[in-house]
């Protein structure tokens, strides 16, 4: 084994695992690894089981062979999404997020060594990869047991994986993910736990299964670290070229905390079996609002989820500059319910260039997983996290450069809005923001109504910083200072605001998103026009359209201005506003201190000062 490794230059203790476990499989090619996710045999189901002491064998998932792929189903619900509060950071440099030592009261290098202890009884994977993308990507690596080749797989396809035997440069290991499950029911109460120790190399402990917190979010954790000692961020964002019927081309980069409409936004609009978009469904009348689009534009994605905005892309248009930071993508499918709901993604799935990986759908072996077949939870509900980890390369028209982004966008998950049931559920079908409130948006992150990527209540939380400071191990003033700086720099960037899910009473699923890309790629790099833009009643929510024309159809006010709304009125909408405006001073809060950048401080100040829109523009300019 040392002769294949030493290359690479590894640490002795990663050696050691590797030199005295019972075996090391080191897979060349893809198709490899998804032998070694039916466990490396002719199998069509695999059983994904562990010894645990004092519990006895513990079956964690089953892995069946499909004609498109192979699919992946938890036996807990729990485990079928992802634990907000897994993450838990070891080591001794600052952070914001739960130390391990606080937790449970010793220092995490006992288990660290267990884990080591573990590891070595086992057969493994190992293999090196790119985190962060193969030109401005980090070099890393994965140990795993050998029975998780799923896990093992699904990483290799949401990162840069590696051929050992083609790496002809000197070899830099900054950061290693290490997989050792039964520790989540004897160490973790059978929690979702990823343990981060940002030593020599940044070490990604994953006690768990699932891949979202450790193969997908842990890789982000890395990237938030190595951007914050050297100062740039990976944002939390799908990026999509927009070419319209006429050829105007746009870029946009929609962020947004989980469920806020990133996937969404890179897919095409939805459409009934007529071709007729619902734009809203009444949802105390019953009443539907539809639109008709003869033509709508062309995109070409470029980021899904993670987009990096390294220092050493950015020029001099003084436009933010982005590349996608990942390899796969991991698509939520949920609001694919039935056959058609999205064509493009569904051929796709259904016949793929290459197999694919599948969490939580149904599946018989030999046979076709259709993607609108989700595994029911126990509560005899569909699973809400239906996921497909698609290699961006078998997407169609897919962007690999950097873009400059045109407009950056902002999503949240609103809930319906009455005057009897007040709620945050007040804004239009798009907002344009002043980049200063565009800040206060990513600092409060609000992750919103009835999220289905993770485990959590249904009242709104703050995802923080960026909507990525779930996934971050450091401070949240150092991302706050960086954000600000990133939009201070980028003033040829504009910014605004959708919701999803309901503008007031109406359920609007994607929809307004699905316009306001349409609406806005149409524009192109036209300003909007100021005699169209009034203040928001609530002035968090910058500027709304007075008026919005598309595909010759005008979007009634009452979608752009909720108030107007019969259901809501003035009362109804202040009300929301006030739950509003609460929810970001007790957030915004947190960031004001002396830490934070001067500029920040006068931001937050002025909120706190009740300022209006046009306070905001003085601070820092705006285009329109």
């Amino acid at each position: 084994m040392r002769t294949v490794t030493e290359k690479l230059n590894l640490p002795n203790y990663i050696l050691d695992i590797l030199n005295n476990s019972k075996g090391v499989t080191v897979p060349r090619t893809r198709e490899e690894l998804i032998e070694l996710a039916m466990g490396n045999g002719n199998n069509t189901t695999f059983d994904v089981c562990y010894d645990v002491p004092g519990i006895g064998n513990v079956k964690e998932a089953t892995v069946v062979k499909c004609k498109n792929g192979v699919v992946v189903n938890y036996y807990e619900d729990y485990m079928r999404r992802r634990d907000p509060n897994s993450m838990v950071i070891a080591d001794q440099k600052p952070t914001d997020k739960p130390k391990y030592s606080d937790i449970y009261g010793k220092d995490f290098e006992e288990l660290r060594q267990d884990t080591f202890t573990w590891l070595k009884e086992q057969e493994l994977i190992f293999f090196p990869f790119k985190s962060g993308g193969l030109e401005y990507g980090y070099d890393s690596i994965v140990i795993a047991p050998i029975n998780a080749g799923f896990f093992a797989a699904g990483l290799a396809d949401l990162q840069d994986f590696l051929n050992i035997d083609e790496i002809d440069w000197e070899f830099d290991a900054k950061a290693v993910v290490f997989l050792a499950p039964p520790f989540r029911h004897t160490h973790f109460e059978g929690k979702q736990v990823v343990v981060h120790n940002r030593v020599e190399m940044h070490e990604v402990y994953s006690y768990n299964l699932y891949p979202g917190p450790s193969a997908k979010k842990g890789i982000y954790a890395v990237l938030l670290d190595i951007g914050e000692q050297e100062g740039w961020v990976t944002a939390h964002a799908s990026t999509v070229k927009v070419i319209t019927p006429y050829d105007n081309e746009i870029v946009i980069m929609h962020e947004g905390a989980s469920g806020g409409g990133k996937s969404e936004m890179i897919e095409h609009m939805h459409r009934e079996m007529d071709g007729r978009v619902v734009l809203g469904l009444n949802s105390v009348t019953g009443e539907k609002h539809y639109l008709e689009f003869t033509d709508s534009c062309d995109l070409l994605p470029v980021t899904d989820d993670m987009a990096l905005c390294h220092t050493a892309m950015q020029n001099e248009s003084k436009k933010l500059v982005v590349r996608d930071a990942e390899a796969g993508w991991f698509l939520r499918v949920d609001n694919i319910t039935k056959y058609g709901s999205a064509p493009q993604l569904e051929k796709i799935f259904t016949q793929p260039e290459e197999p694919l990986i599948f969490l939580n759908l149904q599946a018989t072996p030999n046979s076709t997983c259709l993607v609108w077949e989700h595994t029911m939870d126990s509560t005899g509900k569909p699973c809400p996290n239906p996921r497909v980890i698609l290699p961006r390369r078998l997407m169609d028209n897919v962007i690999s450069d950097s873009v400059e982004v045109d407009i950056r966008s902002f999503g949240v998950r609103t809930p319906a809005c009455t005057k009897e049931h007040p709620s945050y559920g007040i804004l239009g079908l798009v907002h344009i923001l002043p980049p200063a409130l565009a800040w206060l948006w990513r600092l409060v992150a609000p992750r919103g109504f009835n999220n289905p990527s993770i485990i959590d209540s249904s009242e709104m939380k703050s995802e923080g910083v960026g909507s990525y400071w779930p996934f971050a191990t450091g401070k949240m003033v150092t991302q706050a200072n960086l954000l600000l700086e990133q939009i201070v720099n980028s003033p040829n960037t504009r910014y605004v605001l959708i919701p999803n899910q309901h503008v007031g009473v109406y359920e609007v699923g994607f929809v307004p998103q699905w316009i306001a890309r349409e609406y806005i790629a149409r524009r192109g790099s036209a300003k909007f026009r100021q005699e169209h833009l009034i203040e928001s009643r609530c002035s968090l929510l910058g500027y709304g359209l007075d008026s919005l024309k598309i595909d010759g159809q005008h979007i009634g006010k009452a979608f752009l201005q909720p108030e107007r709304q019969q259901e809501i009125g003035i009362e109804g909408y202040d009300a929301g506003a006030k739950i509003l405006s609460d929810f970001f001073k007790k957030e915004l809060d947190k960031y004001n201190t002396p830490e934070l950048n001067p500029l920040g401080r006068q931001i937050i100040e002025l909120f706190n000062n009740n300022a209006s829109v046009q306070d905001y523009v003085d601070l820092i300019p705006m285009r329109y």
